[in-house]
């Protein structure tokens, strides 16, 4: 029983929720009591409403569901940009950012998140991405206007690593180095950029129950490459019997904020 008298979900009920979540769209409201994650001290939505204010010609970078970017144009309307853009990758979320953008005169452009982006050189005084797949900082820099910026906020190096390698073992250090801040900050000055303001959190996350990792595996799926419930029965097993005993699975997220001018 809980402490409030009720039923305390089984794991077979548990697992059967967190895998019948829907994982489209970067709104992570189903985890509210479930699983919780500091956040970043910059605020980056507030951060970009205010960046949005003051540009004419906005490109927002692997949107998701467009979540993040339609709240920053609620909060700086009528004044936003004339021209608003986002790009996503997987279809799902290209559907989903649509619906959302559209009422707000944003156009969503299906693009893969590995391809060149299908714009013209120098068409925003503005680009923006949270949490990009792997940032494109040549494209980046071709598609900003002299004096442009780029905004945004990165994953940074082994985030939730203590959750990825309670299922996958001890992870290599070299092979999250290319999210390392320095390592971003020395391909973005390659490629044309002037990094004006570079800042690293690691801020804790907890898992309450068994449903809450599974559906953040099944959402974050670079996470545990292949993740499925039926592969990982016997550790999803063993965890809920460890949030049991122990209380919440703790890990910590790695997260940058990122400013920089095109040349």
């Amino acid at each position: 029983m809980k402490d409030d008298g009720t039923r305390r979900p089984t794991f077979e009920e548990l697992l059967a929720e967190g895998a019948a979540v829907p994982t489209d769209g970067w709104d992570f409201s189903w985890f509210e009591g479930r699983a919780s994650e500091a956040r970043p001290t910059w605020g980056y939505a507030v951060s970009l409403a205010g960046r949005l204010a003051g540009g004419s010609a906005v490109l927002d970078v692997q949107t998701g569901g467009g979540e993040v970017l339609d709240f920053a144009l609620g909060r700086v309307a009528p004044e936003a940009p004339g021209l608003v853009v986002a790009t996503e990758g997987w279809p799902a979320n290209v559907a989903k950012a649509t619906a959302l953008l559209r009422p707000r005169g944003v156009a969503v452009v299906a693009s893969p998140e590995d391809a060149p982006l299908p714009f013209a050189d120098g068409a925003f005084d503005l680009v923006a991405s949270r949490h990009p797949v792997r940032p494109l900082w040549g494209e980046i820099t071709r598609v900003l206007r002299p004096g442009g910026t780029y905004f945004a906020q990165h994953v940074g190096p082994r985030s939730v690593f203590e959750l990825v390698e309670y299922f996958l073992g001890p992870q290599p250090e070299a092979g999250s180095s290319a999210r390392h801040p320095d390592r971003e900050r020395a391909d973005a000055e390659a490629a044309g950029l002037e990094v004006v303001d570079l800042r690293a959190e690691r801020l804790r996350v907890e898992f309450h129950d068994v449903a809450a990792v599974v559906h953040f595996l099944r959402k974050v799926v670079w996470m545990v490459p292949g993740f499925t419930v039926a592969a990982y029965r016997p550790r999803l097993r063993a965890l809920h019997e460890q949030i049991e005993a122990e209380g919440p699975f703790v890990a910590h997220s790695a997260r940058h904020l990122f400013e920089a001018r095109r040349r």
